[in-house]
């Protein structure tokens, strides 16, 4: 595909990096920037190939800084209305990708950029990168699913105090309150993700895929509900021929060859 706001690139076999691209405007999300982060993301579900897929944003300055506020600021109710839900609609498409899906966060991440990274299965976070959910300071709350996926990572009473005041919160302080995973050197952050990358991309694929699929899943169940899912997830994978060969290799001292299938 030809895409006009993001890159979409494989670096390496089943790795995919989709990188934000309008470093002129801190590649704040605009709907033709959602209507193609929804291409990207239909793209690598369909494709059989993928294992991983890294997000991260052009420059040295941003990931994302936000929704674009000059399209939104004159919008009346149904029209914030359609650019909420279709905000909504792509993070769910990356949450609900098949695959892993790795925000490397590479400067500020505030407003629908922390939603953004939020709705990677984890982020790895430059040591200047900047969170926060400052969208009170424009009266307005967040409006792509940060006062639900913040507060599932980070607890019910940080998730509030960082909502309402608009407080920034720098790379160490996320990594404490849990917002992110790994704090990395800006010049070694992609290596970084990469490394992680091709070292999910050695794992079975369809474990890699049903582990993801359970742990989604399950979160929202009870522990004994969640638990016959997990089950259910490990029976299925013994009908694979990775699980066979994942068996085989461990006996016979060697490196699985996993043909994701």
């Amino acid at each position: 595909m030809n895409f006009q706001t993001i890159l979409l690139e494989q670096p390496e076999a089943g790795i995919y990096l989709l990188t934000l691209n309008r470093p002129q405007a801190l590649n704040a999300l605009n709907s033709a920037m959602l209507d193609e982060l929804a291409q990207a993301a239909a793209l690598i579900a369909t494709e059989p190939a993928a294992r991983v897929l890294l997000v991260t944003g052009a420059g040295d300055k941003a990931f994302v800084a936000g929704a674009d506020i000059g399209e939104m600021r004159d919008y009346s109710t149904e029209e914030a209305r359609a650019f909420s839900a279709k905000g909504m609609r792509v993070m769910h498409a990356l949450e609900a990708l098949p695959v892993p899906v790795i925000a490397l966060v590479n400067g500020y991440a505030l407003g629908g950029g922390c939603e953004l990274a939020m709705s990677c299965d984890w982020i790895l976070a430059a040591e200047n990168a900047v969170f926060g959910q400052p969208e009170v300071n424009l009266g307005i709350p967040p409006g792509f699913g940060g006062t639900q996926r913040l507060t599932r990572l980070v607890g019910r009473a940080m998730a509030l105090e960082l909502l309402t005041t608009a407080r920034q919160v720098k790379a160490e302080e996320a990594l404490r309150i849990g917002l992110v995973n790994h704090v990395h050197a800006a010049a070694v952050l992609m290596e970084r993700g990469l490394d992680m990358a091709r070292t999910i991309a050695g794992k079975g694929p369809v474990a890699v895929r049903l582990a993801k699929q359970a742990a989604q899943r399950g979160q929202d169940l009870d522990i004994a509900n969640a638990c016959v899912l997990e089950t259910a997830a490990f029976a299925l994978a013994f009908a694979t021929a990775d699980q066979e060969e994942g068996m085989r290799a461990f006996c016979e001292k060697r490196p699985a060859k996993f043909q994701g299938k």
